[in-house]
């Protein structure tokens, strides 16, 4: 019983560890968003979820690239804020 507990368990976590994903949209004038769903690409237009679970349309021709969030590296800006 013990055994079938814990492969149970083990299960739900895989399944809920891989239904949780967020993704960086990098768009093609420097921006970013993050999404709450995986972008869809239907016609010419990207669909995916927000925080808010609310459905968002960006465009493909302004998308550049589509990455997991765990694999998105932070990018530093060219620009320092001035500091006194």
């Amino acid at each position: 019983m013990r055994r079938l507990l814990t492969s149970l368990l083990i299960a739900l976590l895989l399944v809920t560890c891989g239904c949780a994903r967020h993704y960086i949209m990098r768009l093609s004038n420097g921006g970013q968003l993050t999404t709450y769903s995986k972008p869809r690409l239907k016609g010419a237009s990207y669909y995916f979820k927000d925080a808010k679970g609310q459905l968002r349309v960006v465009p493909a021709s302004r998308v550049a690239e589509i990455m997991p969030a765990s694999m998105a590296k932070e990018e530093k800006s060219p620009f320092k804020p001035e500091t006194r």
